[in-house]
């Protein structure tokens, strides 16, 4: 039998502080944050952020895993998911489907973030019936070395027993005081130390986060997603969160761990709001130049398509304004001649790419250096 290494702690843990040094990072993360929630609203399609972004967190959090795939091939799987695709391809494409069937059941239940969701987007993720872990043997291990690292509770017991104390310090709000941001910073380690699942943790981890946000509401739609700071980060992502463990909960170790989250909350949501400046300056664009080029055409759930499905297809086209396959084939061959989109064959389909959309995505890549 393996033996844990780190009693997981009550909540909230009794480590964590409100340091002068928290305070601080924390009034700059909510002003960025409340920015970001602000501009969100300005799209006039939320669907359009929860779709697009909801693709680029998959990306990235898969990437912190070394689930790597292209961003051709992620746009493709989405496009045409009943095409072969690379088995990278398809993980990112279920993590993307988990975050929106846990965003849409939040809403449902109005707010709440329960064990049952969990369970239903770790099922979606990877494709299993498996429930949390019931038998011991799970151990985390340094990739290089082998060296173990953590062993998380082994009894099935113990790890619903955790589960259900996390669901209640995440939804009853009245049980901690603690800044949301800091409670999101502890539910983040609380559950990669619980470990519930035989795997995907850590990115269910880290849809956990951003449905936290909407749950407390500092956000109304989830488009705030840390991956990409915690890929670029990694080596001190990993460090952090295992000293907590390996010292026992000290607070000078809370404190390392809660300013890394709150910095990545802080530099996502700087980064976020500009994607989102672009993506709404050019809906702009495309809308003035549509309506005045081609106002035969124009409709604002044709401007919606192009933005939610980056790589849109002629039955997305057709669902979504009421049209009939040639006239639906007539519009996007038109935007295709005059520029607005690239339009390319896989197979005997069509699809036709935003490329200047997908340009964003790419961290400002020019047009010209896309497919």
């Amino acid at each position: 039998m393996l033996k844990a290494s780190y009693a997981i702690p009550e909540l909230p843990p009794p480590g964590v502080e409100e340091t002068p040094t928290v305070l601080r990072a924390l009034t700059l993360a909510h002003r960025h944050l409340a920015e970001l929630k602000g501009r969100a609203a300005s799209i006039p399609n939320q669907g359009i952020l929860i779709d697009t972004l909801a693709l680029q967190e998959a990306k990235a959090s898969s990437e912190v895993e070394n689930i790597v795939t292209t961003q051709d091939e992620l746009f493709q799987a989405s496009a045409f998911p009943e095409n072969p695709a690379s088995p990278a391809a398809k993980e990112v494409a279920r993590y993307a489907d988990a975050l929106r069937h846990g965003f849409m059941e939040q809403r449902r239940l109005g707010g709440l973030l329960t064990s049952n969701m969990i369970i239903a987007m770790f099922q979606m993720l990877k494709r299993t019936d498996e429930e949390f872990r019931t038998t011991p043997g799970t151990a985390l291990k340094n990739d290089q070395t082998g060296e173990m690292v953590y062993v998380p509770p082994q009894d099935g017991d113990a790890v619903r027993a955790h589960m259900a104390a996390l669901e209640r310090f995440i939804n009853e709000d009245d049980l901690c005081e603690l800044d949301p941001l800091l409670k999101m910073a502890i539910i983040h380690h609380q559950f990669e130390s619980i470990h519930p699942f035989s795997d995907g943790n850590g990115r269910l981890g880290r849809i956990i986060n951003v449905l936290y946000l909407t749950h407390v509401g500092l956000l109304d739609v989830p488009v705030l997603y840390l991956s990409r700071w915690i890929t670029s980060r990694k080596g001190e992502y990993y460090r952090l969160l295992q000293a907590v463990r390996d010292r026992k909960g000290a607070p000078e170790a809370w404190e390392a761990w809660l300013l890394y989250m709150i910095s990545g909350v802080a530099e996502t949501a700087r980064g976020t709001l500009a994607l989102i400046e672009g993506m709404r300056a050019l809906m702009a664009d495309y809308k003035q130049r549509i309506r005045s080029e081609h106002p035969k055409i124009y409709s604002q759930d044709l401007l919606n398509n192009l933005f939610r499905h980056p790589y849109t297809r002629i039955e997305y086209v057709e669902k979504d304004l009421g049209i009939s396959r040639p006239t639906a084939t007539k519009y996007l061959d038109t935007l295709a001649v005059a520029g607005f989109l690239a339009k390319h064959r896989v197979g005997r389909n069509n699809y036709y790419m935003n490329r200047r959309l997908v340009a964003l995505f790419m961290d400002g890549a020019p047009p010209d250096q896309m497919a």
